[in-house]
């Protein structure tokens, strides 16, 4: 009896796709060169009420290149996140993850451990100024891809190219690149998820196109400016940018509740008492309205004796009823000599809790981009190892409005010196709460001129890493708060399996019995481990303990969600000993068991003794 086997890749897509459609739309399944295909003409009908003739013009944005880029998001992957225990903190007890790699790999593999449970992700993407570099992604194996996986050619270096604005397609290449990453983002979302995203004029009218195709226009919630500058550029040639945008959409605009921000002292100033109301403070308000109704439109007469009417156009917001309940309980106010218009009494003991944010966001309330830089360099000796870090305060303000639960998620596969990591170590110091974070970051070398070079930090993800952890023990030190200040690291690698293992249809029989162990020998168990669980979908931060049953190792991952164990000689009463457990999974390396016996038996003692447990083989 065959045991099932794990895919160890991530989900295909384009066959999920497939599925969907061919479930909603079965006469559209039809047959091509390739086997099973849609007939999409037929499927554009059966979503039209009109005739469909052929193609038309419509609204929407192209570029050369987008088609490869859904390609590209749909494409599954064989590879692997490996666990690095020596540049961790804490791994065995800490929510917080940090990945090296490139991002539309690592969300690629994200897909089922994380599906909808993001509540809020920020990323700082490449601004395509022109003095940027992209990724470059190839959506088909080429002669360069063979030279990275044969080890000539250094992946990373291959794929970030530069971006010059004198590039035939400077824009298209930086929408190729958004664009797979962004549909990738989307669903990791939860339903009242939100996404943050910094960028500037250079861009942003294409990345809110991008968006309002992704996320759907209707999730649009705001165009933030970020006060980025606090001093002009003299020397600009026409204007002094002092700006960034912050484009926000959420998954589902009905399910998104914004956070509101406390209220100011500057806001609560605004409220006087100018008539010693024992309600306290308060504020005055328009009591017209232009969507006119005739049953509104009547005269008040003022305490001085003056009638007085809207103006021309409008009504009053009330009833003549209603506002005389208004005036009879001093909410309405003529002035100190009631002759004025009158005006609605808005009480500070009565307004909502906290404020709505609003657009603008200058850089008194939420830092700017000098004060990033200053933040790292105070942890790094004064030293400036990275350009263009967003300050803590305003990445506060994103968590804020985010509307966080105190056990969220939040992700950043742009992490650069991990701003976002430090902010959430501040945040739940200050808040006691657990929210965690994922960094992901392409460990880009740096220059070799640079200070950071000279100091030792060979890429991105080496000085992000250190800022996490000089952030967390200054932070630690200063408020004593009991938080988790660890992270988990793991580093993107290709698949722990063989090539053999997900083509055996390439290989004949001889072939095959010299890969009786699909595993690569330099593979250890915990890289087994994680592989294992990115393809059952379960989450990379859940707690690990390593027991010994019968003399063998077994992995226990959050109690009985899942068993491991890829030591050798399994047999009847290991498994006995295990099915004691009840695990919901067990999963074995296929060439794990004792012999082909025991391999059968252990199955049905399973589903015998544990007829709940799922089993799979590697």
């Amino acid at each position: 009896m065959p045991i099932d086997k794990l895919d160890l890749q991530s989900p295909d897509r384009v066959n999920e796709n497939f599925d969907k459609l061919a479930a909603l739309f079965p006469n559209c399944v039809t047959e091509g060169a390739e086997g099973r295909a849609i007939d999409f003409d037929l499927l554009k009908q059966e979503l039209s009420h009109a005739v469909i003739e052929g193609n038309k013009e419509r609204y929407r944005l192209e570029w050369p290149g987008k088609r490869e880029a859904i390609v590209t998001a749909n494409l599954p992957t064989t590879k692997t996140l490996r666990p690095v225990r020596e540049d961790s903190v804490d791994f065995d007890n800490t929510q917080n993850l940090y990945i090296e790699g490139d991002n539309l790999e690592v969300l690629k593999l994200l897909q089922e451990s994380y599906l909808g449970k993001i509540k809020m992700i920020y990323i700082d993407p490449p601004y395509n100024t022109g003095k940027d570099f992209v990724y470059k992604d190839n959506f088909s194996k080429d002669a360069q891809e063979e030279l990275i996986e044969s080890g000539q050619k250094d992946e990373y270096n291959q794929r970030l190219v530069a971006n010059p604005e004198t590039a035939g397609r400077y824009h298209s290449d930086w929408l190729s690149m958004m664009y797979p990453r962004l549909k990738l983002a989307r669903n990791l979302l939860s339903n009242d998820g939100v996404i943050f995203i910094s960028i500037d004029d250079n861009e942003v009218h294409n990345l809110k196109r991008v968006c309002d195709e992704i996320f759907g226009d209707s999730n649009f919630i705001a165009n933030v400016i970020w006060e980025r500058a606090f001093a002009p550029k003299n020397d600009a040639k026409y204007f002094s940018d002092s700006h960034d945008h912050i484009l926000v959409f959420t998954k589902n605009i009905l399910e998104f509740e914004i956070g509101k921000l406390e209220r100011s002292e500057e806001a609560n100033s605004r409220y006087k008492n100018m008539d010693d109301d024992p309600r306290g403070p308060w504020t005055s308000d328009n009591l017209t309205v232009k969507t006119y109704s005739a049953a509104y439109d009547y005269e008040i007469k003022t305490p001085s004796g003056r009638m007085v009417s809207p103006t021309d156009g409008r009504c009053w917001f009330t009833s003549k009823e209603r506002m005389q309940k208004l005036i009879d309980d001093n909410r309405i106010w003529f002035g100190k000599d009631g002759n004025n218009v009158p005006r609605l009494k808005r009480f500070l003991s009565e307004v909502q809790t906290g404020m709505v944010p609003i657009s603008i966001w200058p850089y008194k309330e939420v830092g700017h981009n000098q004060e990033g830089r200053q933040e790292v360099k105070k942890l790094f000796d004064d030293k400036g190892y990275f350009d263009g870090p967003k300050p803590v305060r305003l990445l506060s303000r994103i968590l804020q409005v985010a509307n966080l639960d105190e056990d969220s998620t939040v992700l950043d596969f742009f992490s650069g010196s991990g701003s976002l990591a430090h902010t959430v170590y501040s945040w739940n110091a200050e808040n006691q709460e657990r929210v965690s974070f994922i960094q992901v970051q392409l460990p880009e070398e740096t220059d070799e001129k640079s200070e950071a070079y000279k100091a030792g930090y060979k890429n991105i993800c080496e000085i992000g890493k250190e800022r996490i952890r000089r952030a967390a023990k200054k932070i630690k030190e200063e408020t004593n708060s009991d938080i988790d200040y660890g992270f988990r690291v793991y580093r993107l690698d290709s698949s722990n399996m063989q090539d053999v293992y997900y083509k055996p249809q390439d290989y004949d029989q001889g072939q095959l019995d010299a890969f009786a162990d699909n595993v690569k020998s330099d593979r250890t168990a915990e890289d087994l481990l994680a592989q294992v669980m990115l393809d059952w979908g379960l989450a990379l931060s859940l707690k690990i303990t390593p027991v010994d049953v019968s003399g063998k190792k077994v992995f226990k991952v959050a109690e009985n969600s899942l068993y491991a164990c890829f030591d050798s000689d399994i047999d009847e009463d290991f498994a006995k000993a295990i099915a004691e457990d009840k695990p919901m999974r067990i999963v074995f390396r296929d060439s794990g068991f004792k012999n082909d016996t025991a391999k059968t038996n252990v199955k049905q003692l399973f589903k015998q003794l544990s007829p709940e447990t799922e089993m799979k083989v590697i």
